[in-house]
């Protein structure tokens, strides 16, 4: 059944430079994350495990691929008002510019969102890696009576000044507010968190970027054309004036801006017990291919996340992720890398007839440590790629080296006996 309360609308970010060169022709919630899905399959599962199954993606760069996997992915049936669709950011009567912050996305985007019939708008980010009981947050918004709520989520002194920090009464009512406070400002910050995140030193409670609006509230507060975000404008001007909630959440939970991030979060999904757990009842939907089974000889794996359609003929493979329809040679040693894979299958008539040397994939007798390899990249036999904290930042045509970590670029070709430290 579906919550025909709730709205969601699911916010695509900028231009994610941080995120270079992975979104170097995609927008971050086109990337793709643990060998088989995409980054805005997260805030969409959770929405459809919650039952909400109306949803905006508002996006504005390099949308063309988020839009065919949107169109491939959710079909809901004939006869349901469910729907997944890109808001892109467009020139209209009331206004030529783009998108200029996330409350600006969302007052652009307007006519097509109060065109649907709802009581609440959950707005989400697109980047985020979490699983959270969104039925839960509406419910406690409902009970109190809130206009608004903020998730929220319990962090240390260390990663506190990166946040807007908020505090609470006994009620979970927001008092106040602050943006990115500076480290000195801390010790007037600490909030009420449960015993297990004092234990962690997680004192602050940070915004999450995860909001609840009561309808006529957001359709007031979009008249105002001077405030353009969410997390500097609208929540430190509203917190005094509208009854805000904090939900407060102590999950797995992390924003995926940069490289490092992105690249620790992917090799986390090969622990014994992953901080986020694919493997529950609360399921992460991506587009139903129709794959073979990986095949696998001959091969060591530690650790490792191998995705469908693979042939591996590797000799070792640890703590790594591979991606679906990856192809690895011989004696190739894969130690901490994160290879998305392919977009289709190399035929033999096809390599044959063009006498192709790199094939899709990774060659025979190849050493890679720390490692990101984007989708249909051809890396030659021989080939050894050592990231780590002696590689000094750099960018060429194919790879970019940045902060220890080598990212092979989309389609790019790496030819045999290639050194990259």
């Amino acid at each position: 059944m579906i919550n025909n309360k709730v709205l969601s609308i699911i916010l695509g970010g900028g231009q994610g430079s941080r995120l270079y060169p992975l979104t170097a022709d995609r927008s971050k919630p086109a990337v793709p994350i643990a060998g088989k899905y995409r980054l805005v399959d997260i805030p969409i599962s959770n929405c459809i495990n919650a039952d909400i199954k109306r949803m905006y993606v508002l996006t504005q760069f390099n949308s063309a691929s988020l839009n065919r996997h949107i169109k491939n992915t959710y079909h809901f049936s004939f006869f349901s008002s469910a729907f997944v669709d890109v808001l892109a950011a467009e020139q209209t009567m009331q206004s030529e510019d783009w998108f200029q912050g996330t409350a600006d996305a969302v007052r652009q985007s307007m006519q097509h969102i109060l065109s649907n019939d709802f009581q609440y708008a959950l707005i989400l980010s697109g980047d985020q890696l979490y699983n959270m009981d969104l039925e839960d947050m509406i419910a406690k918004h409902e009970e109190s009576n809130a206009e608004i709520s903020i998730a929220t989520y319990p962090v240390n002194a260390k990663d506190a000044t990166g946040f807007g920090l908020l505090k609470t009464d006994d009620q979970n009512i927001i008092t106040s507010f602050i943006e990115k406070p500076a480290a000195d400002l801390l010790p007037d910050w600490t909030s009420d968190v449960s015993e297990d995140m004092k234990k962690e030193g997680r004192h602050y409670l940070a915004s999450m970027g995860i909001y609840i609006f009561n309808r006529d509230l957001l359709v007031k507060l979009m008249e105002n054309p001077d405030t353009n975000d969410f997390g500097k404008e609208i929540i430190p001007q509203s917190i005094h004036n509208h009854k805000t909630l904090s939900y407060q959440y102590e999950g797995y939970w992390t924003d995926i801006g940069t490289i490092d991030s992105f690249f620790e979060a992917n090799l986390g999904l090969t622990d014994d017990i992953p901080k986020f757990n694919l493997y529950s009842d609360d399921r992460v939907y991506t587009n139903a291919r129709i794959l073979p089974t990986s095949k696998i000889s001959g091969s060591l794996l530690n650790k490792t996340v191998i995705a469908d359609g693979c042939i591996v003929h590797a000799a070792k493979i640890e703590r790594s992720v591979i991606g679906i329809r990856s192809r690895i040679g011989q004696e190739s040693v894969i130690l901490n890398t994160y290879m998305m894979g392919n977009d289709h299958y190399e035929s033999l008539k096809n390599i044959e007839v063009n006498k192709i040397e790199n094939l899709l994939g990774i060659g025979a007798r190849c050493y890679i440590n720390n490692c990101i390899i984007d989708k249909n990249c051809r890396i030659g036999d021989d080939v050894r790629i050592e990231g780590g904290p002696n590689a000094k930042d750099i960018e060429t045509d194919t790879y970019l080296i940045k902060d220890g970590i080598v990212v092979i670029k989309k389609g790019s070709t790496i030819p045999k006996g290639t050194v990259i430290r």
